[in-house]
């Protein structure tokens, strides 16, 4: 008997489209159009792979802190992809560089309540 595997679908919350261009312009500017589109194309990549496999990220631990258990996140180093699971789609709410302070991007940007 084959399994058929459900795939869930992927949405880019409009700010982290915004997310993903301008690491690729920061890049760009900072080393090259070749580095810009490897690590965008791997982002997304990574983002792809939650389709199958969504809830296989950790739970972010900044927005834990402020009581949200429904945030969770897996990595491009040093990027964080931060996202959450809702219903057969996986929202993709925040992209941004792990070393950024996540807290306050995380309140400003999905926890404003």
């Amino acid at each position: 008997m084959v399994r058929r595997v459900s795939r869930y679908r992927i949405r880019l919350a409009a700010h982290a489209e915004d997310d993903l261009e301008g690491i690729g312009e920061y890049i760009e500017g900072q080393d090259s159009a070749e580095r810009a589109l490897y690590v965008t194309r791997s982002i997304r990549r990574v983002i792809e792979t939650l389709s199958e496999l969504p809830n296989r990220g950790s739970i972010v631990r900044e927005a834990a802190e402020l009581g949200e258990q429904a945030f969770q996140e897996v990595h491009f180093k040093p990027y964080r992809i931060i996202y959450e699971v809702v219903g057969d789609a996986v929202v993709v709410h925040l992209i941004s560089d792990g070393r950024r302070d996540m807290q306050a991007l995380l309140t400003q940007r999905i926890l404003r309540g």
